[in-house]
């Protein structure tokens, strides 16, 4: 989700009004996938490298995190449509207050399985591969794993993402076309698609031109 600060600064509005347009934008997007009967939607909502950013800036975001995580508990959209919820990252690397609110609604939806949606907090592609190499390591010390055993669906058990189908479809917004550290592992075969509109301003005839391109490409699975 690329281009809120960009969205703001063109319509001559404060970098935090952006944040909050991507914010309400995310709750749009949620319903799009309802309505298409999309089951899987992650977005990365904040990377490791987003922590260099002002202070002011990661406060600001942090406030919005906490807000959106807090109202979704009482969402009836996400209990209606029974949205199971998974935040991925190293949540310990966040302010306490947005870990008990993750592990919250969290814990209120993991029964749910008729949709997911994970949100990638304080997330790094290659902080997620190091990790779930370090705990494979851990596992192989304590006798749990054989060496000779690890597949890529071990791999894979130890990623964020574990229980998770890898996508099918990246969508990035602003024009930027880069992954920038984003699911590197499961993003192996997914298509990619790189829209030019910022990502506060992205409407549903955008989205359905996403889903349009990918559907007349041709899938081939790394065959």
């Amino acid at each position: 989700m690329d281009g809120n600060r960009r969205f703001a600064k063109e319509l001559g509005l404060s970098w935090e009004a952006g944040h909050i347009f991507g914010k309400e934008k995310i709750e749009e997007v949620l319903d799009w996938c309802f309505d298409l009967g999309i089951p899987v939607l992650t977005i990365y909502a904040f990377s490791t490298e987003n922590f260099k950013r002002s202070e002011k800036e990661v406060k600001t975001l942090m406030m919005l995190f906490k807000e959106e995580l807090d109202q979704a508990k009482g969402d009836s959209r996400i209990h209606k449509n029974k949205v199971r919820i998974r935040i991925l990252g190293h949540l310990e690397s966040l302010p306490k207050d947005i870990q008990q609110s993750a592990q919250s609604i969290m814990d209120m939806t993991k029964t749910y399985k008729t949709y997911h949606l994970n949100i990638a907090l304080a997330y790094g592609g290659r902080e997620e591969i190091i990790q779930a190499i370090q705990h494979m390591a851990s596992d192989i010390k304590k006798g749990k794993l054989k060496v000779k055993d690890i597949s890529q669906k071990t791999v894979s058990s130890y990623l964020y993402t574990s229980g998770l189908p890898d996508p099918d479809l990246i969508l990035r917004t602003s024009g930027e076309e880069r992954i920038s550290n984003f699911l590197l592992w499961q993003l192996a075969y997914s298509e990619l698609y790189f829209s030019d509109v910022y990502w506060p301003a992205l409407q549903k005839r955008d989205f359905l031109q996403a889903i349009r391109t990918y559907q007349h490409r041709k899938r081939r699975f790394g065959k």
